[in-house]
């Protein structure tokens, strides 16, 4: 369980603006500078430790390198080193005077895209990159589409290797404008762009000299500075039960808690609960937190809530509130990222895993994918090839409680597996959809997998 030391009523957006956590995911295609500004604003940023900053030297100088790597700072896996690419997503923690942060570092390559997926699925903001040189292309549409189906709040347009094009406005503004219009028909939200030069230094951490026609933030200025809301109180409370507690000891004899990590939302005692799927009903008797009873809990904290009915509960229920609880359903509409090497194809026997419940699930349509040059919807493709962006129809074999995932990032997602040998095939978004799929006919199966 995650310690706390906040106090048992949930602190307001005003309260935590001074130590807000920041989560943040860098995407763009491979050679673009993922690594290089990530490196470089840990650097600067003096947040790297002096024994990583030698390490990183004495292998920039075996290499026959003037000066040190900084992408080195985030390639850690050996074979990213050799290759000099980013394979895995490197996760980093580091801190400023104004916020803390958590930053992924995603694969730029075609083929670890469902890497990126994994970064940006709780960050509250994607740094996108581009390289100069060669302006928006595939891939940059493709971190455009995903950040925009996993609906991050923020994209910060970085426009890499400024140097390389003897820091040219013109170069900036026509790639700003041209991501700019793409990104914003996708439905992203908020989009900056801010010309940067990660070997140079330039509008990283330090404003560039040699950009005097930007007046904007530097990129460290801006993770500082934007607006992170973290709406602790009027969400929908969701508790995704992962263990019962029943320790049948002489001191607890009759004890009987429900345990799991908030997903979303506050439980206060005495608030009337629902059990999902079965419908039960009952009353939060308490709340443990920590070894100590609290009389309100929110997310992200994970707790033991006890209920004055003794209802049957089991590992992958979802405890909500009576007066909020989400619909129960065994057809799921969803828009997908396909990850696996695999197709997914129409007929594709699958386990639908969604927060703590995975059930069987038949994939009934794939009602369109997308096309990213164009934004164009290409109807009923039939199947979906690794980092396809589609439209998917799925009939599970048990209910299943789902918010919609412009609610909740949380519960309003699911992954498809592999029955076979477990292996993740597709990311999928409840209720995200880039049009309206036309209705399909359910043909139904008779091979014990029709539900």
């Amino acid at each position: 369980m995650t310690s706390t030391t906040e106090p048992t009523e949930p602190l307001s957006v005003e309260q935590l603006s001074a130590t807000t956590l920041l989560r943040f995911a860098t995407a763009g295609s491979v050679d673009d500078g993922k690594s290089t500004l990530v490196g470089r604003l840990l650097h600067d940023s003096k947040s790297v430790l002096t024994d990583q900053l030698e390490a990183v030297e004495r292998v920039s100088a075996s290499r026959g390198q003037d000066a040190p790597d900084l992408a080195l700072l985030t390639d850690g896996l050996r074979a990213e080193r050799e290759q000099g690419i980013t394979i895995d997503v490197a996760y980093r923690y580091f801190a400023t005077a104004r916020r803390r942060f958590i930053l992924a570092d995603t694969p730029g390559h075609v083929q670890y895209t469902r890497n990126m997926v994994t970064g940006a699925s709780t960050a509250d903001l994607a740094v996108v990159l581009v390289d100069a040189r060669n302006g928006v292309i595939e891939q940059t549409r493709r971190h455009a589409a995903v950040a925009a189906l996993l609906r991050v709040p923020h994209v910060v347009l970085a426009v890499n290797k400024m140097d390389l094009v003897d820091y040219q406005e013109s170069v900036f503004a026509a790639i700003a404008e041209e991501f700019t219009a793409y990104a914003s028909e996708l439905g992203v939200p908020e989009i900056t762009a801010i010309p940067i030069s990660a070997l140079a230094g330039d509008n990283v951490v330090e404003a560039s000299a040699n950009m005097d026609w930007y007046g904007g933030p530097t990129v460290l200025e801006h993770l500082e500075t934007v607006p992170v809301s973290h709406d602790l109180a009027h969400c929908h409370a969701r508790l995704p039960v992962q263990y019962v507690i029943r320790p049948q000891t002489a001191e607890h004899p009759d004890y009987r808690g429900y345990a799991g990590q908030i997903a979303a939302g506050t439980f206060r005692v005495g608030s009337d609960v629902t059990v999902l799927p079965s419908g039960r009903t009952s009353k939060i008797a308490g709340i443990d937190l920590l070894g100590r009873q609290v009389d309100v809990a929110w997310t992200p904290q994970s707790v033991t809530l006890l209920l004055e009915d003794d209802i049957d509960i089991s590992r992958g229920d979802l405890i909500v509130p009576s007066k909020d609880a989400p619909p129960t359903t065994q057809d799921v509409e969803a828009t997908v990222c396909h990850v696996a090497d695999q197709p997914l194809t129409v007929g594709h026997r699958v386990l639908l895993k969604h927060g703590t419940r995975t059930v069987k699930a038949i994939v009934k349509d794939i009602p369109s994918r997308l096309t990213l040059d164009d934004l164009s919807l290409h109807p009923h493709p039939g199947r979906l090839a690794a980092n396809d962006i589609g439209r998917v129809k799925i009939r599970t074999a048990e209910p299943l409680p789902l918010d919609s995932y412009a609610d909740s990032r949380r519960t309003g997602a699911f992954i498809l597996i592999d029955p076979a040998d477990g292996t993740t095939l597709t990311a999928g978004m409840v209720g995200e959809s880039f049009a309206s799929p036309e209705p399909v006919k359910d043909e139904g199966d008779d091979d014990g997998w029709d539900f």
